[in-house]
C-alpha cells in the first residue's frame, strides 16, 4: 500500500487551531486500530502540552496497576526541533507498524508540516462555527459563501502536489466534523455548506467525528477509550451514542487494511 515510508499507513492529525479534539481523536483511532488487531504506533509532536503521549502513559499505568488486558501502542514524543528527532523516531515506528499516528501541536510548527506531507491520511479535525472554519477558508460576512481558501488550506494543497510529484502518492485530506452542544441549527447549515463548498475547490473530504461529552475528559487520567469503558462499569445511553459515533468515524477515515491480516 502506498504510504510515507512504503509499508506503513501513516495517519497525521492536524490543525494550527487549539480545543478541536485533535489529540482525543487521534488517541480513539489509535486505540480502535491496536484492538482490531493492528499493530500501532503513535508520535506526539506537541512536546509541550503531550497530550497523545501522556494519554498513552497514564493507559500504561493503568495495566500495570489493574492488571487489565488494554492494547497500549508503542508511542513516543518529538522534541520539537527542525533539526531535532522527529527522522528517527518516524523511521523507528513506523518499522514493523501497520499504521503510524501522528498528533501535531495546534500551533503553525515547521516539524508539524513535514510531518503532514509525510501523511497518508491527514486528518483535520474541527468544530461546527465559523471561528473553526477560519483555519481553512473565509467566507462572505452576509451570505456566508466562501470567498477564498485560507494560507493553511493553500500549505496543504503545496503538500499533497510536491509529494505526489515525489513519489506518485495521494494523500487523502479528510476534515473531520466534531459535534458541538447547544451549537443553533442554522449556523450548523451555514458551515455545512461552507465546507461543500469548499472540498470542492481544495479538495478534501467531510466525515462526522466525535460529540463533545464529558465521559472523554473523565476517561483521560486513565488512559481508557470508549472502546474500554465496559471493562470498567455499566455504559449509559450516552456512552453507547459515544461508541456508535466511533465506528461511523472509523468507517469514514476509509483506512486501508494492514499489510497483514488482523487476527492472523
Amino acid at each position: 500500500m502506498p504510504s510515507g515510508n512504503g509499508q506503513t499507513h501513516v495517519i497525521v492529525f492536524a490543525n494550527e487551531k487549539g480545543g478541536t479534539g485533535k489529540s482525543t481523536t487521534a488517541v480513539h483511532v489509535a486505540i480502535a486500530l491496536a484492538a482490531q488487531g493492528a499493530r500501532v504506533a503513535c508520535l506526539d509532536l506537541d512536546h509541550r502540552q503531550r497530550t497523545m503521549g501522556r494519554y498513552l502513559d497514564n493507559r500504561a499505568e493503568t495495566v500495570k496497576r489493574t492488571g487489565a488486558e488494554l492494547a497500549v501502542p508503542r508511542h513516543a514524543t518529538g522534541d520539537g526541533q527542525e533539526s531535532g528527532n522527529f527522522e528517527s523516531l518516524f523511521d523507528e515506528l513506523a518499522e514493523g507498524s501497520d499504521y503510524l499516528v501522528i498528533d501535531t501541536p495546534g500551533r503553525d510548527d515547521p516539524v508539524a508540516r513535514v510531518a503532514a506531507s509525510r501523511a497518508d491520511s491527514l486528518v483535520t479535525p474541527m468544530n461546527d462555527s465559523f471561528v473553526d472554519f477560519d483555519l481553512i477558508g473565509q467566507v462572505h460576512p452576509e451570505t456566508f459563501k466562501v470567498t477564498r481558501p485560507s494560507f493553511y488550506s493553500e500549505l496543504i494543497w503545496e503538500a499533497r502536489k510536491a509529494r505526489a510529484k515525489a513519489d506518485g502518492t495521494t494523500i487523502d485530506w479528510v476534515v473531520l466534523r466534531n459535534r458541538l452542544q447547544h451549537i443553533e441549527a442554522r449556523n450548523m447549515r451555514r458551515v455545512s455548506d461552507a465546507l461543500d463548498q469548499l472540498s470542492k475547490r481544495v479538495g478534501f473530504r467531510i466525515i462526522p467525528g466525535l460529540g463533545e461529552r464529558v465521559i472523554y475528559r473523565e476517561l483521560f487520567p486513565a488512559g481508557l477509550t470508549m472502546l474500554d469503558a465496559k471493562e470498567f462499569g455499566a455504559m449509559g445511553l450516552s456512552h453507547v451514542a459515544a461508541r456508535q459515533e466511533l465506528r461511523e468515524m472509523m468507517a469514514g477515515l476509509a483506512l486501508p487494511e494492514p499489510a497483514m491480516p488482523l487476527f492472523a
